[in-house]
């Protein structure tokens, strides 16, 4: 579904109905909450390296909580990522299908008939500040809700029901955010938790391939792809992805794989099917058979992640890539521009991220809801040179101790 419809269904449907749960919290009260908790949901619905960015969280609940049951709602195209992390059980994974207005609303509904079922002791939505993941929170039933509140600021309005309100923190790593809601069930601080979190917390899993599924999927990449088994090869992500503001220059991704190539690497361009244009006219003007355009040659999430544990470096832009790379711990280049990385870095330390500290950067928040003011002249990512990107990309390989 088109984001600019999601956004406007956002605010002039969800800000009426948010009010309108506020006033029925208010009237009729909620459930007692219950100790020991015997079922949290987990709400995450739209990002797919938020759900990588999340897994600390994850493991902070499975830690306090050993005897409940989690479950997660999500969008269905996202649940791939979730499954191939083993976060929680399959049969715990509640999904919305998003890809049109009619498919939502057919739903939506189902997904709640199923959370109610489930009687939650507690629900953690953890987008930021959407209404919808408030509303399902509220409909849900649960008493014990946590999710980031206002607070004191005026606008991003999502309803006066969220009994665990936690203050979102644009200074804070997303995880240690997300690790917050989390602790927000137990908190009794104003605002809500008050602890402080060691950078150790923030480790992705490796993902869980089944058995062959992997080789199976080298078996026809290296059949398709000879060049690819005979020297090292580097990953690039040149799309924005459906917000082409986070995408470097075309020409900037040109030079990087000239760069490259004149390194040893053969050179595969990555992305989905809706990228092969872009990957075929990459591809074509580096005019060199070591540069393989992959775009959309992936059938799967799953198979995107195999590819990345096979690569020796992966340069990409700020997107699910940059995120899935810590599932493999792949060295990596990560642009960032339009967002920061101080939020979305990517978790472990295989990873370095480039970004430019201009004053309209980063300009996609949680405030704005991801909609930029930038006229398209990113000027934060096209003075980011490709000469930059190379040098880093060499540091970042010779740290892991892959052969240079």
């Amino acid at each position: 579904m088109n984001i600019d419809l999601q956004r406007a269904i956002d605010r002039y449907v969800g800000v009426p109905l948010c009010a309108a749960a506020s006033l029925v919290t208010r009237l009729l009260g909620r459930r007692a909450a219950q100790r020991p908790l015997r079922a949290i949901v987990v709400i995450l619905l739209s990002e797919m390296g938020s759900l990588v960015l999340a897994q600390p969280m994850f493991a902070l609940l499975r830690a306090r909580y050993p005897e409940a049951s989690v479950h997660v709602m999500l969008f269905g195209k996202n649940r791939q990522i979730l499954d191939l992390m083993g976060t929680v059980p399959p049969g715990n994974v509640i999904t919305i299908d998003d890809r049109s207005l009619a498919g939502l609303a057919r739903t939506l509904g189902e997904a709640i008939r199923q959370v109610r079922r489930l009687r939650p002791d507690a629900v953690i939505d953890c987008e930021l500040f959407a209404r919808i993941s408030s509303l399902l929170a509220w409909a849900s039933g649960a008493p014990l809700h946590a999710g980031f509140h206002r607070h004191t600021q005026e606008g991003l309005y999502r309803g006066s029901f969220i009994s665990r309100p936690v203050l979102y923190n644009p200074y804070r790593h997303l995880s240690f955010q997300f690790l917050t809601l989390a602790r927000a069930l137990e908190s009794e601080t104003h605002p809500l938790d008050k602890e402080s979190l060691d950078q150790r917390e923030l480790q992705a899993p490796r993902p869980m391939f089944a058995p062959g599924e992997a080789e199976a999927f080298f078996t026809r990449l290296l059949g398709d792809f000879p060049r690819i088994s005979e020297r090292r090869l580097a990953l690039v992500y040149p799309s924005g992805g459906i917000l082409p503001i986070r995408a470097w220059p075309e020409a900037s991704w040109r030079a990087v794989i000239v760069g490259l190539l004149a390194d040893g690497y053969v050179v595969a361009i990555i992305g989905l099917p809706a990228d092969k244009a872009l990957g075929e006219s990459l591809a074509g003007a580096v005019g060199e058979a070591d540069c393989i355009d992959l775009t959309g040659y992936t059938r799967s999430l799953r198979e995107l992640v195999a590819l990345l544990g096979y690569a020796a470096l992966l340069v990409t832009n700020d997107g699910g890539p940059a995120q899935f790379s810590a599932l493999t711990g792949v060295p990596t280049v990560a642009l960032f521009g339009p967002e920061t990385p101080l939020l979305y870095g990517p978790l472990g330390d295989h990873a370095s991220c480039l970004h430019l500290t201009l004053a309209c950067s980063p300009c996609l928040t949680a405030y704005n809801h991801r909609n930029s003011p930038c006229d398209g002249d990113n000027q934060c990512l096209r003075r980011i040179t490709p000469e930059q990107v190379l040098s880093e990309a060499r540091v970042v390989v010779s740290r892991s101790g892959v052969a240079g």
